[in-house]
This record gives structure tokens, C-alpha cells and sequence, in this order.
């Protein structure tokens, strides 16, 4: 594999049949391992090509002055400009500006553990990385490396972390389903997404618990986020399978969108036979005839804590952290019935 590519420290680890923290031990002399097991990962590691990074670990002996921002849902999708989703853009800008007013650059770098990487990614001060999910491998290497993060967005197999600012996911979900109600809905469906991260985890349980509390049969649904509009029309049948709900809560933005058009299809128009809200504004809401309802899970707010955490943990303080931040509900025509 030598010269064919930059093989990083996850292959590695696959080949060795180990943990990516194993290998980082094994070649920097830490940890507990066994020599026995040492001494096979090295070989295993020279055989491959590895290459260790001499220039990351000269730097990180001091600060550089830059962070990094890792885009989690957008590695998973392997697209980091899917249509009409502004939130991440808008995320991204706002920590770059946030970054100046701390002294500090900001370096977006794509998925730390597939790689090719460069050796300059391992010499950053500290990392945000955008909504981890449980036991993200990103949030493992970081940590293997001693290098200082930040989450967006709880680790939800790191109940003990602190290092993380949130949106207040449950909370927001609570604001939507209310709204719902008082226009009238009493039977609500929820589609969430499939990626184990904080935010559908949050929003499930509190559409859960809402359920519970108003006396309602939970009707709960998911799609894979990166299916985008055709995830949301795919779920109509579904949604109709036991009647037409009264309401409709979509976590994302281009599930909403695919799946009032699905509806229409059908003879099922918003809010004259239904009412439809999303958990995350994007473009297809915004621009959706009629307009759908979306939570503003305010990313600037959110990119502005984010940075203040992390530029103050690399600072070698110690903040407080499991912030969360309020979003704002931002009713649109999808949802309010004439008078």
C-alpha cells in the first residue's frame, strides 16, 4: 500500500484488528499495551506505510493560533453543499467571524479518519466538531491525540462530557408539538432521521414524553437525512397507512419539503387538511408553497458559544460547559388554519 496513498492511522487499525486508540499508543509509547501487541501494530504499521505525523507532533508542543471545524453530517452525506441546507453554511460563517474576535483562524477540515490528511490537520489548538454520533470516531481520534474539541451537539455514548454546546433540541420539540395543538392537531406524526446523534435522540424523546403527557398514540416515523425531499415522499404512504394526521412534524427541513409535495399528490393540501412544521428552516421551507413552519435553531448563537468554549479550553481554562442554547419557532402559512 506504501506510495498508492496517505494510509492513515483507522487503516491501520483495521488491519491490526485494534482500536484507533491502540494504534496511536502503540506508536507514541503510551497507554498499557502489551509489548507483544506494540511491537505487532508497529510492524503492521510499517508494512502499510504509515507515515507518523513528525510535523503535527513538533507543532502541537505549541499554539498555533487556528482551530478546526469538522462537519459530521456533511462527512456522512459526502457532500458538503447539499441543496437548499444553509444551516451548516451559516454555522461555518459565524465561527470563522467568532474566531477573529478570540485571536484565532479557522481551518474547515472534511473526516479525520478516513483520510488523505494532512499532518498540518493534527497541529491545530482544538477542534469543533459539528454533531458527533455516539462514540463518533473523530471525537475517539481527537481524544487519542490529546487534542483539545468541542462538540456541537452532545455524544450521546459521552453522558459524562462536558466539552459540548447544544441546541435545546427537547425543548424546541415541546415549542412545535404545542403549536400543533393549539391549531387543532391531536394526532401528531413525527419523522426523525436515522443518525445516532443527540439532535433526533432529544427530539424523539420529547415527542415521546409530549405523547405521553396529552394522552396521544405516538406515530413515529424516520428517513435517512441524506435522502433529502425523496425521503419525505417516500414516508407518505406510511404517514397515510392509518389515516391522515392531524399534523405533521419533520425534523428536517427537505424531509417537510418532499413530504408536502407527496401529500399534495394525493389530494392532501396544508393546512386546509393538515398542518406541517420542521425542526430546521432551509431554503425548501422558506420557498415551499405554502411556506412551512420551521424551527431557527439559530447557528450563529450556536457558533459564537461554540468557539468561546473551545478558545477558552485551549487557553488552558476551565469553562463551563453543557451549554444550551433556545431555538425560535417561526410560524408560516403551513400551519395556521383561517379563521
Amino acid at each position: 500500500m506504501a506510495g498508492h496513498r496517505n494510509v492513515t492511522i483507522k487503516d491501520v487499525a483495521a488491519r491490526a484488528g485494534v482500536s484507533i486508540t491502540a494504534v496511536s499508543h502503540a506508536l507514541n509509547e503510551k497507554g498499557t499495551l502489551s509489548e507483544e501487541t506494540r511491537a505487532r501494530i508497529r510492524e503492521i504499521a510499517t508494512a502499510m506505510g504509515y507515515q507518523a505525523d513528525a510535523l503535527a507532533r513538533g507543532l502541537r508542543r505549541s499554539q498555533i493560533g487556528v482551530i478546526g471545524i469538522v462537519l459530521r453530517p456533511l462527512d456522512a452525506l459526502a457532500n458538503y453543499s447539499p441543496p437548499g441546507v444553509d444551516y451548516f453554511l451559516r454555522f461555518a460563517g459565524a465561527a470563522a467571524v467568532s474566531a477573529l474576535d478570540h485571536g484565532l483562524s479557522l481551518m474547515q477540515v472534511a473526516d479525520l479518519v478516513k483520510g488523505p490528511v494532512t499532518p498540518l490537520a493534527f497541529s491545530l489548538d482544538g477542534y469543533v466538531v459539528t454533531d458527533p454520533v455516539r462514540d463518533d470516531p473523530v471525537v475517539d481520534l481527537l481524544e487519542s491525540r490529546s487534542i483539545p474539541y468541542v462538540t456541537l451537539g452532545r455524544d450521546p455514548g459521552k453522558p459524562e462530557a462536558s466539552n459540548w454546546v447544544a441546541s435545546d433540541d427537547a425543548a424546541a420539540t415541546r415549542t412545535a408539538l404545542d403549536h400543533l395543538a393549539a391549531g387543532g392537531a391531536r394526532s401528531i406524526a413525527f419523522v426523525g432521521g436515522t443518525d445516532d446523534n443527540s439532535w433526533n435522540a432529544d427530539a424523539e424523546s420529547a415527542y415521546l414524553q409530549w405523547c405521553s403527557e396529552h394522552g396521544a398514540t405516538p406515530r413515529h416515523f424516520r428517513s435517512p437525512e441524506g435522502l433529502g425531499e425523496a425521503g419525505g415522499r417516500d414516508l407518505v404512504p406510511q404517514l397515510l397507512a392509518n389515516g391522515v394526521p392531524d399534523a405533521i412534524y419533520s425534523l428536517t427541513g427537505r424531509h417537510a419539503a418532499g413530504i408536502q409535495e407527496a401529500m399534495r399528490e394525493r389530494g392532501y393540501v396544508a393546512p386546509e387538511h393538515y398542518l406541517l412544521a420542521c425542526g430546521t428552516d432551509a431554503a425548501q421551507t422558506r420557498t415551499a408553497e405554502p411556506p412551512i413552519t420551521a424551527i431557527d435553531l439559530r447557528p450563529e448563537v450556536l457558533a459564537r458559544e461554540t468557539v468561546e468554549l473551545l478558545a477558552r479550553i485551549t487557553r488552558g481554562q476551565a469553562p463551563e460547559g453543557r451549554r444550551l442554547v433556545a431555538s425560535e419557532l417561526i410560524v408560516r402559512r403551513s400551519s395556521q388554519r383561517a379563521e
